[in-house]
Protein backbone atom coordinates (compact mmCIF):
# COMPACT_ATOMS: atom_id res chain seq x y z
CA UNK A 1 0.00 0.00 0.00
CA UNK A 2 1.47 3.32 -0.83
CA UNK A 3 1.74 5.54 2.03
CA UNK A 4 3.38 9.21 2.88
CA UNK A 5 3.34 10.20 6.03
CA UNK A 6 4.18 13.68 7.41
CA UNK A 7 6.04 14.54 10.95
CA UNK A 8 7.47 17.36 12.40
CA UNK A 9 4.33 19.52 12.97
CA UNK A 10 4.05 21.71 15.90
CA UNK A 11 3.69 24.80 17.94
CA UNK A 12 6.59 27.73 16.90
CA UNK A 13 7.70 31.44 18.05
CA UNK A 14 7.86 33.81 15.10
CA UNK A 15 11.56 33.33 14.41
CA UNK A 16 11.68 30.36 15.31
CA UNK A 17 12.63 27.05 13.29
CA UNK A 18 11.08 24.02 12.50
CA UNK A 19 11.75 20.87 10.39
CA UNK A 20 9.13 18.59 8.77
CA UNK A 21 9.41 14.90 7.64
CA UNK A 22 7.43 12.67 5.22
CA UNK A 23 8.26 9.28 5.28
CA UNK A 24 7.37 7.19 1.92
CA UNK A 25 6.12 3.38 2.66
CA UNK A 26 4.39 0.92 -0.39
CA UNK A 27 6.90 2.70 -3.37
CA UNK A 28 10.55 3.57 -3.61
CA UNK A 29 10.62 7.90 -4.17
CA UNK A 30 13.55 7.75 -6.47
CA UNK A 31 11.62 8.11 -9.63
CA UNK A 32 8.85 10.47 -8.21
CA UNK A 33 9.04 14.84 -8.13
CA UNK A 34 8.36 15.23 -4.38
CA UNK A 35 6.64 18.80 -2.94
CA UNK A 36 5.47 19.95 -0.11
CA UNK A 37 1.85 22.19 -0.09
CA UNK A 38 0.34 23.70 2.51
CA UNK A 39 -3.75 25.33 3.37
CA UNK A 40 -5.28 27.20 5.62
CA UNK A 41 -8.76 27.35 6.36
CA UNK A 42 -10.78 29.22 3.35
CA UNK A 43 -7.24 28.83 1.07
CA UNK A 44 -6.74 27.29 -1.40
CA UNK A 45 -3.89 24.27 -1.23
CA UNK A 46 -1.00 25.95 -2.05
CA UNK A 47 2.77 24.82 -3.46
CA UNK A 48 5.93 25.95 -1.06
CA UNK A 49 8.56 23.70 -2.68
CA UNK A 50 9.51 21.37 -5.23
CA UNK A 51 12.40 18.53 -5.65
CA UNK A 52 13.22 16.71 -8.71
CA UNK A 53 13.73 13.07 -8.29
CA UNK A 54 17.30 13.31 -8.18
CA UNK A 55 17.81 16.50 -5.36
CA UNK A 56 19.13 18.50 -8.94
CA UNK A 57 17.07 21.01 -8.62
CA UNK A 58 14.39 22.98 -6.59
CA UNK A 59 11.94 25.41 -6.69
CA UNK A 60 10.21 27.37 -4.03
CA UNK A 61 6.99 29.88 -3.53
CA UNK A 62 8.12 33.88 -3.31
CA UNK A 63 6.65 34.14 -0.16
CA UNK A 64 9.12 31.34 1.73
CA UNK A 65 12.79 31.73 -0.70
CA UNK A 66 15.42 32.33 1.81
CA UNK A 67 13.41 30.46 4.69
CA UNK A 68 12.42 26.92 3.81
CA UNK A 69 14.67 24.60 2.35
CA UNK A 70 13.59 21.08 0.90
CA UNK A 71 15.27 18.09 0.53
CA UNK A 72 15.22 13.98 0.13
CA UNK A 73 17.15 11.22 0.87
CA UNK A 74 16.31 8.35 -1.55
CA UNK A 75 18.10 5.95 0.15
CA UNK A 76 16.01 6.58 3.23
CA UNK A 77 12.74 7.04 1.45
CA UNK A 78 12.20 10.33 3.19
CA UNK A 79 11.59 14.03 2.28
CA UNK A 80 12.77 16.86 4.90
CA UNK A 81 11.16 20.31 4.35
CA UNK A 82 13.62 23.02 6.93
CA UNK A 83 11.63 26.14 8.50
CA UNK A 84 13.24 29.00 9.48
CA UNK A 85 12.35 32.60 10.33
CA UNK A 86 8.95 31.40 10.89
CA UNK A 87 6.51 33.92 10.23
CA UNK A 88 2.54 33.90 11.33
CA UNK A 89 1.78 33.48 7.59
CA UNK A 90 3.42 30.01 7.95
CA UNK A 91 0.66 28.74 10.08
CA UNK A 92 -1.02 25.98 7.56
CA UNK A 93 -1.35 22.40 7.24
CA UNK A 94 1.79 21.19 5.37
CA UNK A 95 0.98 18.10 2.99
CA UNK A 96 3.75 15.67 1.27
CA UNK A 97 3.59 14.84 -2.52
CA UNK A 98 4.72 12.43 -4.41
CA UNK A 99 4.26 12.55 -8.39
CA UNK A 100 6.15 10.59 -11.18
CA UNK A 101 5.52 7.39 -12.92
CA UNK A 102 5.80 3.96 -11.26
CA UNK A 103 8.43 2.72 -13.74
CA UNK A 104 9.90 4.18 -17.27
CA UNK A 105 6.91 2.10 -19.10
CA UNK A 106 4.24 3.98 -17.75
CA UNK A 107 2.75 6.53 -19.90
CA UNK A 108 0.99 8.28 -17.04
CA UNK A 109 2.21 9.66 -13.89
CA UNK A 110 0.81 8.89 -10.37
CA UNK A 111 -0.19 11.65 -7.61
CA UNK A 112 0.31 10.67 -3.81
CA UNK A 113 -0.88 12.73 -1.05
CA UNK A 114 -0.08 12.45 2.78
CA UNK A 115 -2.29 13.12 5.59
CA UNK A 116 -0.64 16.34 6.54
CA UNK A 117 1.03 17.78 9.69
CA UNK A 118 -0.31 20.97 11.66
CA UNK A 119 2.70 24.00 11.88
CA UNK A 120 1.26 26.48 14.18
CA UNK A 121 3.27 29.99 14.65
CA UNK A 122 2.01 31.97 17.09
CA UNK A 123 3.31 34.14 20.23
Amino acid sequence: QVQLVESGGGLVQPGGSLKLSCAASGFTINRYAMSWYRETPGKERELVATISSTGASTNYADSVKGRFTISRDNAKNTVTLQMNSLKLGDTAVYYCNARGRRSLLSQAESTYWGQGTQVTVSS
